[in-house]
């Protein structure tokens, strides 16, 4: 009966507040107030206009003495925002207090969304996020809020029930992830969309206020990013504390750079026809002392906006040849490391010269360094110092990699243009590959573009052996991905190489010719 006699009220506040708001007392005010000077003078006016006043004030404490600030919603999907949200969070948590039902809010975000947007246009995205909303609010109550964070963020504050405990949020928070995650036919194609969840309990939240509560969501989501994608997270005192030590400053990266926290981790690329390991990517991580290993997205901004991208670079560059070294003497079998290098490196005029005695300082031939480039940058350098240092990379013998290709509309002519020998097909066309035909359709048509014009192919983002063996069938000549390894420390790149190609006399083979 309690239950029933909370969600009453809950709905007849919600009633009041609708009315309060509505633009029916824009004309009703002034229209009782005329009715009383009309009938009674100027005495009934006065005295009608302070009733109303009190009236309207005591009936808009129904709604705990605040109200939906004006225009507070999104453009795109009609949903609230923020401010929304710390409301129904303010308004359950009151309830949880004296009722003891309990709360919890969620935080939804789809991943690498940008990189979506800035494929398939505004339109689409715009769609794309009604439709997720739609999902969204699908799988909810009809009480619950649902809002719009960010851009690609939604927010969900549970309404308050008789029992919200860790086992029943991560429950929801997998319903969710699986309803965001189904695959959404666009323009007579399909694309599929992963989504990380941070969510924290009403009883977790380090104060008993809304604000307080979507702000530990908050971190939590940013936790659940770290280990993107399709990552979910739950709320921790020590990640708040963790949190807060995260705020990085220009001079910290400066030192973390200059002693040797900032190294590089390797993950594994593996050829599709034989097995074997046919080279490592080298990704910067931050591995602090205190805090422990922070992700590239918390760091690499702040590298950029200082200006130190170079500086980044050369450090990625000096310790990728010396793991090829070390690989040769413990006599590994490593073809090559991939490199990134960001615009600011491809800008100057003395790269060619930099790497060229880098490869002479180690006794490396040019052949072991592959370039990373992203295809954005192809697309978008005109005839500049940047195309002259690439294909003077590709002359000295650097092999040419086009980084996350079909993000960047590169043409087949600035493909030919930058001396390209591989394309890394971005994990958006990879995922799903073993059960989607549009999928499939997609990645065969840039692996039989590559092979037309003589390029390899690498496939990123490899989550299951599905897709593995799928793309192996299709005739992708390489795969990197988390099916294979996730990246890691030099020290444990022999020991991971020794126990693969172990591994590979019982295993079977994925290659087309094995079909």
């Amino acid at each position: 009966m309690a239950g029933l006699t909370g969600t009453t009220l809950a709905r007849f506040r919600l009633r009041v507040h609708k009315v309060l708001t509505g633009v029916q007392m824009l004309a009703f005010i002034p229209a009782t107030c005329l009715v009383s000077f009309w009938l009674a003078g100027e005495a009934a006016l006065v005295a009608t206009a302070l009733s109303l006043s009190v009236v309207y004030g005591v009936l808009a404490g129904l709604r705990g003495g605040r109200t939906l600030p004006p225009h507070s919603r999104d453009l795109v999907t009609g949903l609230g925002m923020r401010d929304n949200l710390d409301i129904a969070m303010d308004a359950a948590l009151s309830q949880q207090g004296t009722s003891g039902r309990k709360t919890a809010c969620l935080m939804v975000q789809i991943d690498d969304f940008d990189v979506f947007s800035d494929r398939y246009g505004p339109a689409a995205t715009e769609d794309v996020l009604n439709r997720t909303a739609q999902r969204l609010r699908r799988a909810l109550r009809d009480d619950d809020a649902l809002c719009k964070i960010a851009p690609a963020t939604f927010g969900i504050g549970v309404a308050p029930v008789t029992n919200v405990d860790l086992e029943t949020t991560i429950q929801l928070a997998s319903r969710l992830q699986s309803v965001v995650e189904d695959p959404l036919s666009l323009d007579a194609t399909t694309v599929y969309l992963s989504c990380s969840i941070g969510f924290c309990l009403g009883s977790r939240s380090p104060l008993p206020t809304g604000s307080s509560l979507v702000g530990a969501t908050q971190n939590a989501l940013s936790e659940a990013l770290r280990f993107a994608p399709s990552a979910i997270r739950s709320f921790s005192a020590d990640m708040q504390r963790t949190h807060q030590a995260r705020t990085i400053l220009t001079d910290e990266v400066s030192a973390a750079l200059e002693n040797g926290q900032i190294v590089p981790f390797f993950q594994p690329q593996l050829c599709t026809d034989t097995g074997l390991v046919s080279g490592f990517e080298a990704l910067a991580r931050w591995c602090h002392p205190d805090r422990g290993l922070i992700s590239p997205a918390e760091f690499l901004p702040v590298i950029q906006h200082s200006g130190q991208m170079e500086r980044l670079g050369d450090l990625m560059l000096v310790q990728s040849l010396i793991a090829l070294r070390r690989w040769d003497e413990l006599g590994l079998t490593v073809p090559q490391v991939g490199v990134n290098f960001a615009s600011d490196e491809l800008r100057n005029p003395r790269l060619m010269e930099k790497v060229r005695w880098q490869l002479d300082r180690y006794g490396l031939k040019p052949g072991r360094l592959a370039v990373e480039v992203l295809e954005t940058v192809v697309a978008d350098s005109p005839e500049d110092v940047v195309s002259r240092n690439i294909n003077g990379l590709a002359k000295l013998g650097c092999k040419i990699d086009l980084d996350d290709f079909g993000t960047g509309h590169a043409s087949i002519s600035s493909i030919r243009r930058f001396s390209v020998e591989r394309l890394k097909i971005d994990r958006s066309f990879v995922m799903k590959v073993d059960k989607d035909i549009d999928q499939q359709r997609m990645v065969s048509a840039i692996l039989t573009m590559a092979e037309r014009l003589g390029l390899s192919t690498l496939a990123e983002g490899v989550e299951t052996p599905g897709e593995h063996a799928t793309l192996a069938q299709l005739g992708c000549g390489h795969v990197q991905g988390f099916e294979v390894a996730r990246p890691m420390p030099f020290e444990q790149t022999a020991e991971w190489v020794r126990t693969h190609h172990a591994g590979l006399i019982k295993a079977p083979k994925f290659g087309r010719d094995t079909g």
